[in-house]
């Protein structure tokens, strides 16, 4: 069953281009071949756009500050050459960052497409920002191991969190941002990262922590 979802489409997808759906197996078979890396949605292909130097260094120091304070025998960390298979939202894509619990659970006839993600980190970007805040975080928010999200802002040291809390109404998203000089409470994993390793080497000297 497909679910309906925020209908805010992926920057990624063509629109001046007729809509010809194609299979999981089709997708999986043209990813092999492709020079870039490619969401599959509901049927429809989504080329993904090239990453400045300040995303992909925010990647990297988000990775090591996460592989540091994680429990290793526990969780591991993944980055974006790691595909996502949301089955509910019939979604296949790139996350920047995924933390998933041991044991790892992998899309069924795959070895390269996981389903169990805690944690999902994104780094913002102008053509990118409404749909990861919109329509693809719904679509995150169907997956049944899915508790951590973070948005990383490229222009200033600025990360938006939100965690999921059980409470007698069902699950509800708790929102909390995060600038220079804070800390980041991972309360689902029991971790914390400072904001000045996540913009290590970014920022201007005199303005980091």
């Amino acid at each position: 069953m497909t679910l309906a979802l925020d209908k805010t489409p992926s920057p990624n997808q063509d629109k001046s281009q007729p809509k010809t759906k194609i299979s999981l197996g089709e997708y999986f078979e043209r990813e092999i071949a492709s020079a870039t890396k490619n969401e599959y949605i509901n049927g429809e292909i989504a080329t993904m756009a090239g990453a400045t130097p300040t995303h992909n260094r925010l990647i990297v120091n988000l990775l090591l500050a996460l592989h540091t304070a994680l429990d290793q025998d526990a969780y591991q960390v993944f980055v974006s050459d790691l595909r996502l298979w949301i089955p509910e939202a019939a979604i296949v894509t790139y996350p920047d960052i995924m933390i998933v619990a041991e044991p790892i659970t992998l899309m069924e006839g795959r070895k390269d497409t996981i389903e169990n993600p805690v944690l999902i980190a994104e780094v913002l970007s102008e053509s990118t920002e409404a749909y990861d805040r919109g329509a693809k975080f719904a679509a995150y928010r169907t997956i049944p191991t899915f508790q951590e999200y973070l948005l990383i802002s490229q222009d200033q040291a600025y990360v938006e969190h939100f965690y999921k809390e059980a409470d007698q109404g069902g699950d509800r998203w708790i929102f909390t941002t995060y600038s220079l000089g804070e800390t980041i409470k991972l309360s689902n994993l029991g971790i914390e990262v400072k904001i000045a390793d996540i913009y290590q080497k970014i920022l201007e000297p005199q303005n980091a922590v």
